[in-house]
């Protein structure tokens, strides 16, 4: 059987103790400031894997939380326990108080503190879950809770409101800024034939406006253009695997192809979107001798090559398993050719296989450009009480997953 939870505490949003229940006597209420203290470390250390996680170990006591509204829910255990089973029964008892106090929060729990320790000592026993439906619980304790009043909101539909985005919203500079950002991703094999060739792009915004706007977006949308009788300086695109954020209104996306919506505050993806392309590509490559030609098409672009290599091929300084060729400023029109020589190891094995050369991975930057030619004709903002906005939009086209093959 797994270990047994030795405590469980109720904490506010400054790590103070509520409520506590000690099941096993080998924790005290000590450990609580214990936890709180390596939250906040944990918290402030991004770099982290686990810095989001809901386990918490330190000095023998792992320590399994949730956070509902302004409540911490901690258990502490200095046993190997079934930490996913008792995060289980912390979300469970979140739902049982919500059935007897309405709302979980620190002043529910204030009100009913004689309930709260009716509940905890019912649903655990020795550190053991036992009893988790608010139904079962309902006839063992009869105690009368103080139930908190929660103030209903009219419908959306009644207000004209939206989810999301709140009202009230106030900014001294009123700004828009859109991002076009394409990832190309390519498979080119010895040959020099193209096996996959996409662009995946996003339009992604970051408002910073007051009051509740209106924004409408224009595309060079082949559509659009042709049924308006109207032609654009450059290309016109084709519209099709797309996806928008929920704010924009689809129907009149599909009525007329105008992009309208009021966008919610702060960083989003306005929208996605995937195009079928075929792009060229001017690359050679030898086995030992490894040899690059680059020729750059457009104004300027940043590139990086990365060429993985065998073990047996690494000098003696390199630590990492690849050769990496960086281009911070690729002028159009230029070109720059790599060459590489490694040595043989001295002893083979007689009937070794030919390894596999890894494929050559290429990561680049394009500013000021898309492949897709997607461009953006206008971008306005209508609000109410009419105050001035100014949007920004900034092209950009980088590399997904681009490779080449060697073999």
């Amino acid at each position: 059987m797994a270990g047994a939870a030795s405590a469980l505490f109720l904490l506010d949003i400054k790590g103070r103790v509520l409520v506590w229940r000690d099941y096993r006597g080998d924790v005290s209420a000590v450990q609580a400031e214990r936890f709180f203290t390596k939250l906040i470390e944990k918290e402030g250390d991004q770099d982290s894997q686990d810095s989001q996680g809901p386990v918490v170990y330190d000095n023998g006591v792992t320590y399994m939380f949730i956070q509902h509204s302004n409540i911490y829910l901690m258990i502490a255990s200095r046993q190997n326990c079934n930490a996913a089973s008792l995060l289980l029964f912390l979300h469970r008892l979140v739902d049982v108080f919500k059935h007897y106090f309405e709302e979980l929060e620190e002043e529910s729990l204030r009100d009913n503190f004689v309930v709260v320790y009716e509940l905890l000592d019912e649903m655990m026993d020795f550190g053991y879950p036992q009893f988790t439906e608010a139904k079962i619980l309902s006839e063992f304790i009869k105690t009368d809770a103080y139930r908190m009043e929660v103030s209903q909101r009219p419908p959306m539909a009644v207000t004209n409101a939206v989810s999301w985005r709140s009202e009230g919203i106030h900014y001294k500079k009123n700004e828009v800024f859109l991002d076009v950002v394409e990832s190309v991703n390519m498979l080119v094999n010895s040959n020099g034939q193209i096996v996959r060739s996409e662009v995946v792009g996003a339009l992604k915004m970051r408002t910073y406006l007051s009051g509740m706007p209106e924004c409408k977006l224009g595309l060079n949308d082949r559509v659009l253009l042709e049924a308006q009788g109207r032609t654009t300086k450059g290309k016109a695109i084709d519209l099709d695997d797309i996806k928008f954020h929920q704010c924009v209104r689809l129907a009149r996306f599909e009525n007329d192809r105008t992009i309208s919506f009021v966008p919610p505050d702060g960083a989003f993806d306005l929208m996605t979107y995937r195009l079928s392309t075929q792009l060229g590509v001017n690359s050679r490559s030898e086995a030992l001798q490894q040899m690059s030609k680059l020729n750059c098409l457009c104004q300027r672009m940043l590139l990086t090559l990365i060429f993985e290599l065998p073990w047996d091929l690494l000098p003696m300084h390199q630590k990492n398993d690849a050769l990496s060729w960086k281009i911070k400023s690729f002028p159009g029109g230029k070109e720059y050719m790599l060459r590489a020589e490694f040595s043989l190891p001295s002893i083979t094995a007689e009937e070794a296989v030919p390894e596999r050369k890894a494929p050559i991975r290429v990561k680049f930057e394009i500013p000021y450009f898309t492949v897709s030619g997607i461009q953006v004709r206008y971008l306005k903002i209508i609000e109410k009480s009419g105050y001035q906005a100014l949007p920004w939009v900034r092209y950009i086209t980088m590399a997904g997953e681009y490779e080449l093959r060697l073999m």
